[in-house]
């Protein structure tokens, strides 16, 4: 029997080819031949990853063959429920990169390794399923995107409302000029870090646990002494890992906007951070409290808030003839009735998907776009990315989406790539 990579090359799938294979054609219905399996890696396997590794498991065409995290207990709990041997765990990801029989992986490590490991994982031959946002920083996301490209690569990132019909509805609403003309997006996060484990952040240097290897979580950020505080969950609200909910959320919401507005391969023209607020002490340094605004060149302007109010959590888009909210499953219009508006056949549809994860195998198979692509994490993560920028400088940013620069202002392009400690280099 042919193995699974020698039915890819003859089908023609591992040269780009735009086909869809049906699962009749690797097996039986949903009994898909063992050789004839997505081989997985996954990589970062706590609280999402391990998520993800679930999901991705349910697909019959998925086969779980490695699981890797700098933290012995996640990776241990990962193996086990994959019913892997002790052999395919590792603590480092260049032994999964390595591995031949390795097709995909799975990342969803702390944001400041998104960009690394899926760089290395293209040009390694491997498809790649990463967590928002796509990367660390805007110049990270732009070596991705073109690795990706010229790799042949297939990436899925992690931006699952792309996979939400409930979204996929209201973008096309939109789109199709259902509210107008689009004027306005409200954008509202969370306004208090969702700390988990009790901690301050003001708590003094601890030893290192056997069980982590704390020299590789860091790995590419700047060394710092060893807190519980710092690593894991809490990554996010440390302003060296991650800019807090201005990624956090702020990638996905960003995203269903790009998507809306028309502007998976652009971005905003200008950047205001109107208000910010930080804690004074301890390690959680990221903006806590923020009001920004955005601008796009076709005119429209949107406002990303940390809210308190959780009503508010979500997307308000605001045009001349109407209003709608989106988040998730949950779409409200003004009129009432324009939520129920069909779609005429000559109205613009979307890319259509309905699980982010099946989207991404249907992908690797095909080796068409997915819902997600480089691109457009890219391009979603970057808008976050101008407002964690504006934090840092102060006053307004004018941005060139197509340079993807700042034009005129040093300081700001200095924050386009995230440094990166030795000996990591992302080129």
């Amino acid at each position: 029997m042919n193995t699974r990579r020698q039915f890819l090359k003859r089908t023609g799938l591992g040269l780009g080819a735009p086909m869809i294979i049906p699962a009749s054609a690797l097996g039986l219905g949903k009994h898909v031949a063992a050789n004839e399996r997505v081989q997985l890696a996954t990589i970062g396997v706590a609280n999402r990853g391990l998520t993800n590794q679930r999901g991705l498991a349910k697909d019959e065409r998925v086969q779980i063959v490695a699981v890797c995290d700098v933290d012995q207990s996640h990776r241990e709990r990962a193996r086990t429920l994959a019913k892997l041997p002790a052999a395919a765990a590792y603590g480092d990801f260049r032994d999964v990169l390595r591995r031949k029989d390795v097709d995909a992986v799975m990342v969803a490590t702390p944001d400041h390794w998104h960009g690394y490991i899926a760089v290395a994982a293209a040009r390694a031959g491997k498809d790649i399923y990463c967590e928002k946002p796509l990367t660390a920083s805007i110049g990270e996301g732009r070596i991705l995107a073109d690795v990706v490209q010229r790799e042949k690569r297939v990436l899925q990132c992690g931006t699952q409302r792309r996979s939400m019909a409930g979204t996929r509805r209201a973008c096309e609403l939109i789109r199709n000029g259902y509210l107008g003309e689009l004027k306005t997006v409200e954008v509202g996060v969370p306004g208090k870090f969702a700390i988990r484990g009790g901690y301050t952040g003001l708590e003094p240097v601890q030893p290192v646990p056997p069980t982590l290897d704390y020299e590789m979580w860091q790995g590419p950020a700047a060394k710092a002494p060893y807190t519980a505080a710092r690593v894991h969950f809490n990554f996010r609200w440390v302003n060296e890992y991650a800019p807090g909910y201005i990624t956090d959320w702020g990638a996905h919401f960003i995203d269903v906007v790009q998507w809306a507005n028309d502007m998976d391969a652009s971005g905003p023209v200008e950047v205001t951070v109107r208000s910010q607020t930080r804690r004074p002490k301890g390690v959680y340094n990221a903006p806590e409290g923020f009001h920004i605004d955005y601008r796009y060149a076709n005119g429209v302007r949107m406002t990303m808030k940390a809210e308190t109010d959780r009503a508010k959590w979500g997307i308000k888009f605001i045009g001349t003839e109407g209003w709608l909210f989106s988040e998730g499953r949950r779409l409200q219009t003004h009129p009432a009735a324009l939520k129920d508006q069909p779609l005429k056949d000559s109205d613009t549809r979307l890319y259509a998907s309905d699980d982010h994860y099946r989207n991404f195998i249907d992908c690797v198979y095909s080796r068409k776009p997915t819902a997600a692509t480089a691109e457009t994490g890219h391009r979603s993560a970057s808008a976050c990315y101008l407002g964690a920028i504006a934090a840092e400088t102060g006053g307004t940013l004018q941005f060139d989406p197509k340079k993807e620069t700042f034009p005129n202002h040093p300081r700001a392009n200095r924050h386009l790539m995230k440094p990166m400690r030795a000996p990591w280099k992302l080129t």
